[in-house]
């Protein structure tokens, strides 16, 4: 099984994992890495926790900001261990690691996660008034019988 890793600043990361493990209980084979001001050596710590993640079929790291540091110290590694780096996570996106990496190479997850999250990003109240300006079927038309 494809290792995962959530970076973030802050806490983030954590909180995204505790989350996601009370709505659909422990996700194996996945840590966290919370970076903030006064982490020394991202890379390192990002490095030790790929580390002990990877069981051979390498490494997700979902990163929180594509630029931020967790994403620079992840992307650092790409030519030094077996990692993918997908930025921009989400919950939906840690809530689908529950069902979706068994099988998966560490690419075609990372592809999976990648849609997945950016389809869970939608306009909430956009698509509220959309379906509440839909008229709604009348009981009559929704009574009558069928014509043969």
């Amino acid at each position: 099984m494809v290792g995962v890793v959530i970076a973030s600043h802050g806490r983030l990361a954590e909180e995204l994992l505790n989350a996601a493990v009370a709505m659909v209980g422990p996700l194996p084979q996945v840590r966290t890495v919370s970076l903030n001001r006064v982490t020394c050596k991202p890379a390192e710590e990002l490095s030790t926790a790929i580390d002990a993640m990877d069981e051979g079929e390498g490494v997700l790291v979902l990163a929180d900001l594509f630029g931020g540091s967790p994403s620079q110290a992840a992307c650092g590694l790409l030519h030094d261990k077996r990692v993918e780096v997908v930025s921009g996570v989400n919950l939906p996106m840690v809530l689908k690691l529950a069902t979706i990496r068994d099988g998966k190479s560490l690419g075609d997850l990372a592809r999976l996660l990648t849609l997945y999250g950016q389809k869970n990003v939608v306009h909430a109240s956009e698509l509220v008034r959309q379906v509440e300006a839909q008229p709604a079927p009348s009981a009559t038309s929704a009574s009558a019988p069928a014509k043969p």
